[in-house]
């Protein structure tokens, strides 16, 4: 039972998080073989304000 953690940053639609979802799922199951419907994709959005690199934040 494979589970995926994405982290992005914030700001991609609904219908992009949804078409990397089933791209993910895709992947995984044909390189695994395991049944799509025991893959569990998370996806964290993280704020723009709150991410940081280098020590500066990015924004």
């Amino acid at each position: 039972m494979p589970f995926i953690h994405v982290d992005l940053i914030e700001g991609r639609s609904e219908e992009q998080l949804t078409n990397m979802v089933k791209d993910i799922t895709e992947a995984v199951s044909k390189n695994t073989g395991a049944p799509q419907e025991n893959i569990h994709v998370f996806v964290n959005e993280l704020k723009k304000d709150r991410y940081a690199q280098g020590g500066q934040w990015k924004k």
